[in-house]
C-alpha cells in the first residue's frame, strides 16, 4: 500500500475520553504531526476524530489512539477505536477541538 500523499481518517473513539482532556490531548498530537481536523464529544460518550494530511501521519495519529497502553499520557481511558479512511476534503484548517 502507498502510504505517501494526503489522506483523511475518521476515528470513533471509544471508552472514558469525555471530561478528562482526551480532545485537548488528541488535538496536540494532531498539530505535532501537522494534521487539520477536529475532535469532538458525541451524545453516546464516544470521540469524534476526524483527521487530514500525510499518510503516514494520519496513521501514527491512529497508532497513538489505539496504543495499549498508552506511553504517551494520554488522558482517559480508550477502550477501542473504529477508524475509516478515505480521501482529503478541500477547506480544512487547523486542528479544532469541539
Amino acid at each position: 500500500m502507498d502510504h505517501s500523499g494526503p489522506a483523511r481518517a475518521v476515528i470513533w473513539v471509544h471508552g472514558q475520553v469525555q471530561g478528562v482532556g482526551f480532545r485537548w490531548w488528541v488535538r496536540a498530537r494532531a498539530l505535532e504531526l501537522g494534521l487539520v481536523g477536529h475532535a469532538r464529544n458525541t451524545s453516546d460518550g464516544r470521540v469524534e476524530v476526524v483527521a487530514q494530511g500525510d499518510q503516514d501521519q494520519v496513521r501514527r495519529l491512529v497508532a497513538l489512539l489505539e496504543e495499549k497502553p498508552s506511553q504517551h499520557l494520554r488522558p482517559g481511558q480508550v477502550q477501542t477505536c473504529v477508524t475509516s479512511f478515505g480521501a482529503p476534503r478541500e477547506g480544512l484548517t487547523g486542528f479544532l477541538e469541539k
